[in-house]
């Protein structure tokens, strides 16, 4: 085992974690000052892939089509908030979830009717090659990509939430949502307004993650899981909670099943290394969720103190 693997494997942690923590952002928002859970969230990522599988097609350009899927899942994700969401606000989470995962089904299905079942969406050939980070050291470009445009989406995220006076709002809607509306803040148009700036982040982590993964029905589900995972983990209606937890998360995913098979190789044979290793590495997160609630059962950083 060399230091590079162990390097590259980091990085590929960081570059998952930060797209995780475009999907957990608004979600945690949602589920933070509504109490709304939402099952759909993950429908909106693959929303988002195909749209920008679209327009890279319709416009030749990878950038360009990116930046058009975004506004236009950001549209329709507001959509879907006035018109179906907004009528569960007051009902419970049972219901809610129900009527979110019947959402799902109904998303998945008009996908399949319109789109067919996948999309190709590739690497932009700018990106397709590597870059030399360190002498004998080389790293897939469009992987450094994903990482610089994850960076600069959180701080843009953590600056619009730490520093304007929407963000003041939300914040106040997270910790106490019953005194914000006493105070007279318009939470619905906020959530309307918090629910398409999900949205649209969705669309960044589902355009930015089809190349490497697929775009194809039904791709939410999974990472809709790792998803709440991490906003447990981090604390319910927490920005800095998601982005800590999503960190972790990725880099504890992505250094399990690199390194427990080759682990697991030393001591058993490679037959059981190579069934055991993916199994155990697949419940590390939950194991760690399960670790950091016993600790502090309302997450790291929780926004209801």
């Amino acid at each position: 085992m060399s230091w590079i693997l162990i390097v590259e494997q980091s990085l590929n942690g960081l570059q998952f974690g930060l797209m995780l923590f475009l999907l957990a952002a608004g979600l945690t928002l949602v589920f933070g000052i509504m109490d709304m859970i939402n099952l759909a969230h993950g429908s909106l990522y693959m929303l988002g892939a195909f749209l920008a599988a679209t327009l890279v097609q319709a416009t030749g350009s990878f950038a360009a089509g990116v930046l058009l899927a975004i506004p236009a899942t950001a549209v329709l994700g507001m959509l879907l908030e006035m018109s179906v969401l907004r009528t569960l606000y007051a009902r419970d989470h049972l219901s809610q979830v129900l009527a979110t995962f019947a959402l799902i089904l109904i998303f998945n299905e008009g996908v399949r009717i319109i789109w067919g079942p996948d999309m190709p969406l590739s690497v932009p050939a700018a990106l397709s090659g590597p870059v030399q980070l360190l002498p004998g050291m080389v790293y897939p470009a469009y992987r450094l990509l994903i990482i610089g445009v994850g960076a600069a989406v959180a701080g843009a995220l953590y600056l619009l939430v730490g520093r304007t006076r929407i963000g003041m709002l939300v914040r106040a809607g997270a910790s106490n949502r019953e005194m914000a509306l006493a105070m007279g803040v318009d939470i619905p148009r906020l959530f309307t307004l918090l629910f398409g700036v999900g949205a649209g982040l969705c669309a960044v982590a589902g355009a930015l993650l089809g190349p490497l993964f697929a775009v194809q029905v039904g791709m939410g589900e999974n990472i809709l899981i790792l998803a709440f995972v991490v906003i447990v983990i981090g604390g319910i209606g927490s920005i800095r909670g998601a982005l800590v937890g999503s960190l972790l998360v990725g880099v504890v995913d992505t250094i399990g099943r690199a390194f427990l098979p080759i682990l697991f190789g030393i001591f058993f044979q490679p037959r059981v290394a190579s069934a055991a290793g993916p199994a155990i590495a697949s419940v590390l997160v939950y194991l760690l969720m399960a670790v950091v609630l016993y600790i502090k059962p309302q997450g790291l950083f929780p926004a209801r103190g």
